[in-house]
């Protein structure tokens, strides 16, 4: 079955010839000089012309002799510069697509010499519309999932997949999110967090970097995803509303074990926002605002483990939640000049979550419960950022130097109270936790536009500090550690610095830089801590990136990528204080952990025509130091403590395919698939939580893969439909594998008001088919585990520009 899966892949990858294509434009300047004096030359004519001498665009040099043609195609040309007394200069000019502005420096004019023969150019054709580099998507064009949240909507996109609320890039999770190109802790400065919460309304379109370069931060070595918020600079006052309502849940799937309360059904969902923009003279002013209350049930897992010494318990964890989430952001560009640029921006997020969850425990053939865990989560996280970004355009089209500075503010706070009902007892434990992040970035970005590329360097500096406090408050009969409690505190410093050289020309692409990074962590723990001790690491590191494509022709070109990233462990991966989302399933930090270095190395071929276009990747991915999530037990206890560690070397090796195809003015479509390889060599590793003990597994080995179907249509009177159907095969999970699942989605929108105003109507999970099925061995038990959380909601939701 293996072999017929590859196989049918390879097949895919190798018959498929479609997809559409988009143009690329960029701004063309130079230096006009005389020859002789090497003084400037103002009013000279700069004319650009085909190769049948054709005109395209014209302009004249200003004072300086400076001249900048703008908007120009991709493609090849003649350029002509003449002035009275002066020779006409020809010479040929290619306009890539990797670089929106090209310098072509100074051009010397020679006094009574011939003019050049003319060159013969031929045409281009546009670049596709996903760079080798990055695949952009619009987050309006997503019908099936408008009104939900980003992680909903990139559950769609290409290369990406969503399981336990995380998000996979060619099945892996060490993924690095950006907004508009930052580190927030809205999504996590260390990994990913949040998105589940964060209205797509809000959001103008998600890039995807699969093979980021140097300019980028270090960590995640999957990629890079970079969320862009809406930001209008029309001339005057303008803006968008929105209000998305829906339901969730709209039916009990699997009714609940015994003596437990409801679980969530016809769960609301309301999503109001508002877009605003000013822009007059040198002020452009914007603001965004969105609220998302959302009913969720969250969890409804089933799950039986089986003990080494034959115990078997069957549990329910079912977790019905309320969220309310705010953000605003809001900002000035205010113009200095003509090159300079002040832009002010501030954002706020506040993020309540109040979980109520019930989790029993039964014997084998559910004749006695032996344990009901009943728990209330109160959760309110609050982010304050700040940014002031400063931006200086030299003379040069193109040439930028960009200064900025950003302060984050994140508080996490937490209470939990769990009633632990037993047979004989009922006891009642809590504990809160308290922690409060503050995060300094310092970037300075320069480009230099060249003839045939750019130069990209700049610096970077971060210090952030996350002093964390646990206190426990155990009941009667508790399965809590109190002595686990106390504070620690997080302290990271990384200064950075990075180079990045971009060439193109009409046959070759390439791309070369290095980024060189320290890291200094501390982890401070409270000397009391019966288990851990104070930790941490630092390293200098070179991380560098290479990309190199030929041009086979105009539709055909073939690439090769390699870089170096790494994994750094987030502040919750090393955090020391045990969390009980399970009466008997405890997560534990580990503060010993250390980063996880990867290289990659990807072959790829993109071919283009009219209407179409395709690309096809062979990647390989193999880290040392891998991080996991490792789940075992102790002598004379069924409690299973889950404890992330550096286990040996994992590998990840795929293929995957970007398809599209505009069929006709009402149809096209885009296909995914993505097929891989991974494997985790075997391992022996020591958990020190909650006493030390050995814990070693086998080889694991999985191949697995998805595939993703995105229909468009687009009728008559202004309506346009969308139709989703997702696949995920069987994977590879930390000491186990998760079992196929699969859904489609289904959208519709229409235009109206002279296309001011949209409704728009869909359906995610439209056949509830989404069910989480996982197999666990672990050291000294087995679990199998479904999960039939909340995957169907219906959503209405109209929006009005003005």
């Amino acid at each position: 079955m293996k072999n017929i899966f590859i196989k049918t892949m390879l097949l895919l990858c190798l018959l498929t010839q479609f997809s559409w294509a988009q143009t690329k434009t960029a701004t063309v300047s130079g230096l006009i000089k005389d020859g002789t004096s090497k003084s400037s030359l103002p009013f000279a004519n700069v004319v650009l012309k085909t190769n049948k001498q054709a005109f395209v665009m014209g302009t004249i040099s200003n004072e300086l002799g400076r001249f900048t043609l703008t908007n120009v195609k991709s493609g090849n040309y003649v350029l002509e510069i003449s002035s009275i007394g002066f020779s006409t200069h020809q010479q040929e000019l290619y306009i890539g697509t990797l670089s929106d502005f090209l310098d072509l420096k100074s051009i010397e004019l020679v006094e009574n010499v011939n003019s050049l023969n003319e060159v013969i150019v031929t045409s281009k054709a546009p670049a596709i519309s996903n760079a080798m580099d990055k695949k952009t998507f619009s987050v309006a064009d997503n019908i099936s999932q408008s009104g939900s949240s980003v992680l909903q909507a990139m559950s769609n996109l290409p290369s990406v997949t969503v399981t336990d609320g995380k998000v996979q890039l060619r099945g892996s999770d060490k993924v690095m999110v950006l907004i508009d190109g930052k580190q927030t802790a809205l999504t996590g400065f260390g990994s990913q967090s949040g998105l589940d919460n964060i209205p797509a309304s809000a959001i103008e379109k998600i890039e995807i970097i699969n093979n980021p370069s140097a300019k980028y931060d270090a960590n995640g070595n999957a990629g890079i995803i970079n969320i862009i918020y809406k930001k209008n600079k029309k001339e005057g006052f303008n803006g968008k509303v929105g209000l998305t309502t829906g339901l969730g849940a709209l039916w009990v799937r699997k009714e609940n074990l015994p003596t437990i309360r409801p679980q969530y059904t016809m769960t609301p969902k309301i999503n109001p926002s508002v877009s605003l923009n000013y822009r007059k003279n040198k002020i452009n002013a914007f603001f965004q605002g969105d609220y998302l209350y959302t009913e969720t049930l969250n969890k409804n897992e089933f799950i039986t483990r089986t003990y080494d010494n034959g115990d078997i318990i069957n549990s329910q964890l079912k977790r019905n939640r309320n969220t309310h989430f705010t953000t605003i952001k809001t900002g000035l560009d205010y113009t200095i000049d003509d090159q300079n640029t002040l832009t002010v921006s501030g954002m706020f997020g506040s993020e309540k979550i109040i979980d109520r969850g019930d989790q029993p425990f039964f014997n084998a053939d559910f004749s006695e419960r032996r344990r009901l865990w009943q728990f209330l989560e109160d959760e309110l996280k609050t982010t304050v950022m700040a940014s002031v970004a400063y931006q200086h355009k030299f003379k040069e089209a193109g040439r930028l130097l960009n200064v900025g500075l950003n302060y984050t503010f994140h508080r996490e706070d937490e209470k939990y109270f769990y009633d632990n009902i037993l047979i004989g007892s009922t006891g009642t434990d809590s504990f809160k936790l308290l922690s409060d992040e503050t995060v300094y970035d310092f970037n300075l970005d320069y480009v230099e536009p060249l003839k045939n590329g750019r130069i990209e360097t700049g610096i970077k500096f971060r210090k952030r500090d996350i002093p964390t406090n646990m206190d426990f408050m155990p009941g009667q009969n508790s399965v809590i550690d109190a002595n686990a409690g106390g504070p620690a505190t997080y302290k990271e410093l990384i200064p950075a610095v990075y180079g990045n050289y971009v060439f193109e020309s009409i046959k070759w692409e390439a791309e070369l830089g290095l980024r060189l990074e320290y890291v200094d962590l501390n982890y401070e723990v409270n000397p009391n801590h019966n288990t851990y001790k104070s930790d941490g690491y630092h390293y200098t590191q070179p991380f560098p990136n290479m990309r190199l494509a030929y041009k086979i022709n105009d539709n055909n070109k073939v690439s090769a990528f390699f870089n170096r990233r790494v994994d750094r462990p987030s502040e919750v991966d090393i955090r020391i204080f045990p969390k009980y989302d399970d009466a008997e399933i405890i997560k534990v930090g580990n503060p010993a952990l250390k980063p996880q270095f990867t290289n990659s190395l990807e072959l790829g071929f993109k071919t283009t025509w009219e209407k179409g276009s395709l690309y096809n990747a062979l990647y390989h991915h193999f880290a040392d130091g891998t991080i996991t999530r490792i789940s075992s037990t102790v002598a004379g206890s069924d409690i299973i403590y889950a404890t992330f560690q550096n286990v040996n070397k994992s590998y990840n090796t795929g293929i995957e395919m970007v398809l599209s195809q505009e069929v006709s003015k009402l149809y096209r479509f885009n296909v995914n698939v993505n097929a891989y390889r991974n494997q985790i060599n075997a391992f022996t590793v020591e958990n020190k939580y909650p006493t030390t003990h050995l814990f070693s597994a086998d080889k694991q080995v999985l191949y697995s893969g998805n595939l993703k179907w995105n229909n468009n249509f687009h009728f008559g009177k202004k309506i346009d439909a969308q139709l989703t159907a997702v696949y995920l095969a069987p994977d590879i999970i930390p000491q186990g594998k998760i079992k196929s699942r699969y859904s489609v989605d289904f959208g519709i929108k229409k235009s109206v008001q002279d296309g001011k105003g949209e409704f728009f109507i869909n359906a995610t999970d439209l056949f509830n088919t989404m069910v989480i099925k996982k197999k666990v061995q672990g050291d000294g038990f087995f679990y199998t585990s479904n999960d039939y959380f909340e995957t169907q909601v219906i959503r209405l939701g109209y929006n009005y520009k003005f």
